[in-house]
C-alpha cells in the first residue's frame, strides 16, 4: 500500500512534465526519471519525512501562495557588488539580469547546454544528486534532475571577479519552480553565490556543487518571506583535497521550507561548514537535514543551526555525520538549537553520529529552551527595556550561526535583516 501511493503520487505530480532535451543533458534527465519511477515520491511514514508531512510538496498542482509585499525594504543583498541573474516564478528574465561575462567566469544557461555532446556539466549534473541518493533517497531532487529546465551551469577556474546572485521573484500566487544549478570549482579558484528571494508559490530546487582540490566555494542564501511559499531545496556537494566549502542560509517565514544538505568530503585536509538561522511565527515549518560524509583524511565538518520560533511554529533538525572506515583525524561538529518565544511552539532535533574509523573528534548536541530570565533582568536592570532586551537577547543566540559568513558585508546585512524581522514580530 505504501509503495502503492508513492507511485500514485509520482504519476499525479509529472503528468503535466516532459524530460526533454537531447544529447548528455537529455541522457541526465531519462536517467533520471528511470532512477524516479524506482523510488516513487515521498510520505510522511519514509523515516527522514516522519516529522514534515511532503504531501504539499508533491501534489499535483501547488497551493496557491499570497504575493507579498516587502514595503521599503530592500531585496537582500542588494547592496553587494554582484553580478545578478533574475528569475521571475522560476523562469530566467534575462532583461533584469547583468551580463553574467562581467563575473570573470562561465557561466551558461541550461537552454543553451541543450544538444551538446560534450560539456563540463556532464560530470556534474545528476551526478552528485545520484551519489546523494545513498544511503537515503531524496526523490524530490531526482524530480528536479529530470524536469528542471531553468538554472545555471558555472565553471570557476580563478577567483571570481565578483559574486553571481540568483535573484528569485515570486510574482503569481499559483507559480510552481523546479531549478537546477551546477557548479564547478577548478583546482584554486574561488566563487560565492547569492541566493535571495521566494521564488514561487513551491519550489523545488536542486544545487550540485564540485570543488576540486584548493578551491573555495562560499554559499549564502535568504530565503523570501512570502508567508505561504513553500520550498524543498537540495544541495550536493563534493569536496577535494584541501578545499573550502561554506554554505549559510537565512529563512524567515514560509509556511513550510525543507532544506537538504549533502556533503561529501572525499579528499584530504577538506573543510566543509554548513549553517542556519531560521526565525518563524505561526504557521511555519521549517526543516534542516544534512548528511555529512567523511572519507578523506584530517577533515573537518561543522553544522550550526538555530532556530527562533513563537507563536506555535514548528523547526526540525535531523544531521548526520558519517565517518568511514579509514577517515582518521576527522574532526566532526554538530550543534542544532531552538529558541521557543513562548509554549505553543516546537522543535524536533534527531542528531546523529556514525562512526568507522578509530582516530576522530566528533561531537554533537541539541538543546531547546525559552530566552534566559537572568541575562533578560540583567539588561533590563541596565536600564534596556524589555522588548529590547528580548532582541538583543535572540540576537546573541543566532549569533554563532551568522559568524559562519565569512564576508562581513554580507553578514551585517543577515544581521539587518533578523533585527527587522523581530522588530516585526515583538514578543
Amino acid at each position: 500500500m505504501r509503495a502503492e501511493a508513492k507511485t500514485e503520487a509520482l504519476t499525479a505530480r509529472t503528468a503535466a512534465l516532459t524530460a526533454s532535451g537531447s544529447g548528455w543533458l537529455g541522457a541526465a534527465r531519462r536517467d533520471a526519471v528511470a532512477r524516479l519511477a524506482a523510488m516513487g515520491l515521498p510520505t510522511k511514514r519514509d523515516e527522514y519525512w516522519r516529522y514534515t508531512d511532503p504531501a504539499s510538496l508533491t501534489a499535483a498542482t501547488p497551493e496557491p501562495a499570497a504575493l507579498f509585499d516587502a514595503g521599503d525594504e530592500a531585496p537582500a543583498f542588494d547592496g553587494i557588488d554582484a553580478v545578478k541573474l533574475v528569475f521571475v516564478d522560476g523562469m530566467f528574465d534575462p532583461a533584469q539580469s547583468d551580463d553574467p561575462a562581467t563575473a570573470g567566469i562561465e557561466i551558461t544557461h541550461l537552454s543553451q547546454a541543450e544538444g551538446v555532446d560534450i560539456h563540463w556539466a556532464r560530470e556534474v549534473y545528476g551526478v552528485l544528486e545520484a551519489r546523494g541518493q545513498i544511503p537515503v533517497q531524496r526523490p524530490l531532487a531526482t524530480l528536479n534532475t529530470a524536469y528542471a529546465t531553468q538554472g545555471f551551469l558555472i565553471r570557476a577556474t580563478a577567483k571570481a571577479a565578483k559574486p553571481v546572485s540568483f535573484i528569485y521573484h515570486h510574482k503569481s500566487t499559483t507559480s510552481d519552480a523546479l531549478l537546477h544549478h551546477c557548479i564547478k570549482m577548478e583546482p584554486g579558484s574561488e566563487l560565492t553565490i547569492l541566493e535571495s528571494g521566494p521564488a514561487a508559490a513551491r519550489m523545488t530546487s536542486v544545487m550540485e556543487v564540485e570543488v576540486a582540490d584548493g578551491a573555495r566555494f562560499h554559499h549564502i542564501r535568504a530565503q523570501g518571506r512570502d508567508h505561504a511559499r513553500r520550498a524543498a531545496t537540495h544541495v550536493f556537494s563534493r569536496i577535494g583535497a584541501g578545499a573550502l566549502f561554506k554554505s549559510f542560509t537565512l529563512t524567515a517565514n514560509g509556511c513550510l521550507t525543507r532544506n537538504e544538505q549533502i556533503v561529501e568530503l572525499v579528499g584530504n585536509d577538506g573543510v566543509a561548514h554548513v549553517a542556519g538561522a531560521a526565525v518563524g511565527d505561526g504557521t511555519f515549518h521549517h526543516d534542516d537535514t544534512v548528511f555529512m560524509t567523511h572519507e578523506g583524511l584530517r577533515c573537518e565538518s561543522r553544522q550550526v543551526f538555530k532556530k527562533v520560533l513563537m507563536n506555535g511554529a514548528v523547526g526540525v533538525f535531523q544531521g548526520k555525520i558519517l565517518v568511514k572506515p579509514g577517515a582518521q583525524k576527522t574532526d566532526g561538529y554538530q550543534i542544532s538549537q531552538s529558541l521557543l518565544l513562548d509554549g505553543d511552539s516546537q522543535f524536533l532535533a534527531k542528531p546523529e553520529l556514525e562512526i568507522y574509523a578509530d582516530d576522530v573528534k566528533c561531537s554533537h548536541g541539541s538543546t531547546s529552551g525559552a530566552i534566559d530570565d537572568t541575562a533578560l533582568f540583567y539588561l533590563q536592570s541596565r536600564g534596556v527595556p524589555k522588548r529590547v532586551a528580548q532582541s538583543l537577547l535572540v540576537l546573541a543566540f543566532l549569533a554563532e550561526a551568522i559568524g559562519e559568513i565569512e564576508d562581513e558585508a554580507i553578514a551585517e546585512d543577515i544581521r539587518l535583516r533578523l533585527e527587522g524581522w523581530l522588530q516585526r514580530h515583538e514578543h
